[in-house]
């Protein structure tokens, strides 16, 4: 098996995260330390991570969807002291990691699970699953703004792909809009209404593919069903 799906297999991180941890010296093989991508081990082998040794048991596969709220990190922990996503599903045996990000400022849903494997494909670039957004923004989306963003905008150095915009609701000094992605680059929706003129004032994300947070509460989670769990395997 491959030294990076190993890890990701014992429940530590990611397999991007584990490619990070090989490069940065952080990992041994049989008390030597590997940098090299692409290293095999094996059941015979003892692979030790910052100094722990693994233990490759099978473990149970949870998968959970949580309502992340404002002033949340999408991280495990943080040396500023921050609330984190992992704060709010303690109660679960199993160390779960966020699937992609969500900024400081966004709320909504974000799935988490010990599945490294799945992280790994669904976070991949070649997987473009749509992302639904729900965005308060300031002043007014007009028809020519929602076309350019429909068209993708240039959010610097990078050209967005075409979006799915349907404003909900325009109001004297905002609109209420939903919008559709299939990117995931850094605060990617906010950068977007700004290129066309418009500030967030607030966002959620209510979907991820045909995952919906639904009327799941803010700071809460649920486990997702067989049906879902399969749908994000096929992707």
């Amino acid at each position: 098996m491959r030294l990076n799906k190993y890890i990701a297999a014992a429940g530590i991180c990611s397999r991007r995260k584990a490619d990070e941890l090989i490069a940065n010296g952080n990992v041994k093989v049989n008390g030597a330390v590997v940098q090299q991508m692409g290293v095999d081990v094996g059941e015979d082998d003892v692979v030790m991570v910052n100094g722990k040794v693994l233990e490759h048991r099978a473990q149970k596969k949870v998968y959970v969807a949580v309502n992340k709220p404002l002033g949340y990190i999408t991280s495990m922990d943080d040396d500023k002291g921050r609330a984190t996503v992992a704060e709010l599903v303690a109660d679960i045996p199993e160390r779960l990691f966020p699937v992609g990000r969500l900024d400081y400022n966004t709320t909504g849903l974000l799935i988490m699970t010990n599945d490294g494997e799945l992280t790994y494909t669904l976070t991949h670039p070649k997987h473009e699953v749509y992302k639904t957004y729900v965005a308060v923004v300031a002043g007014v989306l007009s028809d020519s703004r929602v076309a350019r963003l429909r068209k993708g905008v240039d959010i610097g150095g990078f050209v967005t792909s075409p979006a799915k915009v349907k404003v909900i609701k325009q109001l004297p000094r905002r609109a209420i809009v939903e919008i559709q992605i299939r990117e995931g680059k850094n605060r990617q929706v906010r950068k977007m209404f700004a290129a066309v003129g418009n500030r967030v004032q607030e966002l959620k994300r209510t979907a991820i593919g045909n995952i919906h947070l639904g009327r799941l509460m803010e700071g809460h989670y649920r486990k997702l069903s067989l049906e879902e769990i399969e749908y994000l395997k096929s992707l």
